[in-house]
């Protein structure tokens, strides 16, 4: 839209929390890129909704300290862009895609629309391959797959923090392909900020890493555009560059949050717990834009996480995710508190992509047939314990007070591990074997006879 009107300022009709309204304009696209001027202030921001001669938009850097008679506002007729090169790599930028890390402005290849290209699904490769973490709870039982998107679920106060670091330093493919980490903070403090950066210089990934900022003190609207920011660099590195790369955004509610302030500032009916209706379609823009594509080498995993409100995992920010990924990681409160650490719940977790990224040529043999027999013991355990909890542990059977036995060494040996420490695949298959040896063997009904063999009884 490169016309003359384009290039006019005109002025505000109404400023309403974030929002600017516009009237009198023509040819104004959805997601147009706007420029804000006022007295020697500039500030940039997007076209929200577009109805007749009228434009809602949002300001990137807030509202506060717009005049409405003074500002005047100039429609660029094209989408939000992000420079993108190589030259990302191990630089920090802030929501909107600009260097905060001192190092200078990024010299672009080229600059991409944010709001991605959609992917048509027939062209969609299917993901397989894995991404070893090393967590036992997570290589061991809910295998990430390159292309997955496979969400964390946690809640105020656990420690999701924490494992996105770990995950973030110790990550990587078994191929020699390249391999980088797109890591995405919104709406975090300060401090917390400060530890992803300080984690991130002592486990020596800032060399495959490309971080954006969003801060609770930044403006809220920013924080909409930060995902997309992440993602968008994503697809270059991927699609353009042929390179894997993961992308962790944390956390998925402030944005939702954030999308709920938005919404009510333009007065839209709300739906559940105040949420706009368009929720799950909006959270879709975000996690459909990973996988894989056929003729391209790269793959796009994402690893959002989100914090529950109140441990609720029927609240609709995890409700709808759960219904758009493929599975999910969820932290547990009680093994929190027992001191284990990463309190992953198992029973409740789910990679349902798994089975194309374990076995033999991938991880180990026995891996499919030893997460089985994990899964279906551990279940027992806490069937086990609510039983006890009524009845007494000395009126268990001699296999039951085993198989409590196996509840213990599976926690403290399988499932703790010091957040510096990286386990090999094999080591968390052979430590999943060794707590195996608190059940009798007629218990193991997953695994085959070989596998006990070679694996159980050595």
């Amino acid at each position: 839209m490169d016309n003359i009107y384009q290039k006019k300022l005109i002025g505000a009709q109404e400023i309403t929390g974030p929002l600017l309204i516009v009237e009198g304009i023509q040819n104004v696209g959805f997601g147009e890129m706007i420029e804000i001027e006022q007295e020697g202030m500039k500030r940039l921001g997007r076209v929200l909704e577009v109805s007749g001669d009228r434009a809602v938009c949002q300001v990137f850097e807030g509202t506060s300290g717009i005049d409405r008679e003074k500002v005047r506002i100039r429609f660029t007729g094209t989408p939000m862009k992000l420079p993108v090169s190589l030259e990302m790599v191990g630089r920090v930028f802030d929501g909107v895609g600009r260097p905060i890390d001192g190092g200078g402005e990024v010299m672009a290849e080229f600059e991409r629309d944010i709001n991605g290209a959609p992917l048509n699904p027939d062209a969609r490769a299917y993901p397989h391959e894995n991404i070893i973490t090393g967590i036992s709870a997570i290589d061991g039982i809910t295998t990430l797959i390159r292309g997955q998107k496979l969400p964390i679920f946690s809640g105020s106060g656990l420690p999701h923090n924490e494992i996105a670091a770990q995950i973030v330093n110790q990550a990587k493919i078994a191929t020699k392909e390249n391999f980088n980490i797109i890591f995405a903070s919104l709406g975090i403090k300060a401090d917390t900020a400060s530890f992803f950066q300080r984690k991130f210089e002592e486990g020596g990934a800032i060399d495959r890493l490309i971080t954006f900022q969003n801060l609770a003190d930044s403006p809220t609207i920013e924080r909409l555009i930060t995902p997309r920011c992440a993602l968008t660099a994503a697809e270059y590195l991927a699609f353009d560059k042929g390179r894997h790369v993961l992308v962790i955004l944390t956390d998925l509610t402030n944005y939702c949050e954030a999308l709920r302030e938005v919404s009510t500032a333009r007065g839209e009916v709300p739906s559940r717990k105040g949420y706009p209706g368009y929720l799950y379609s909006d959270l879709a823009t975000l996690y459909e834009r990973t996988g894989r594509a056929e003729g391209k080498k790269g793959s796009i995993t994402q690893l959002p996480i989100l914090t529950m409100p109140n441990d609720d995992i029927t609240h609709p920010i995890p409700d709808l995710t759960g219904y758009i990924t493929e599975g999910q990681v969820v932290l547990s409160r009680e093994l929190h508190q027992k001191g284990i650490y990463p309190p992953i719940d198992i029973l409740s977790s789910l990679s349902r992509l798994m089975k194309d990224g374990i076995g033999e040529g991938q991880t180990r043999k026995d891996h499919p047939n030893l997460y089985s027999q994990l899964y279906a013991s551990y279940s027992r355990v806490q069937r086990i314990r609510s039983l006890a909890s009524i009845i007494g542990e000395d009126e268990l059977s001699e296999t039951d007070r085993r198989y409590l036995k196996f509840g213990e060494d599976f926690e403290v040996k399988f499932l703790k591990q010091d957040s510096r420490e990286a386990r090999r695949i094999e080591e968390t298959l052979d430590i999943g074997w060794e707590v195996l040896r608190d059940i009798p063997e007629s218990e193991l009904t997953r695994v085959s006879k070989n596998e006990i063999q070679e694996f159980w009884r050595k």
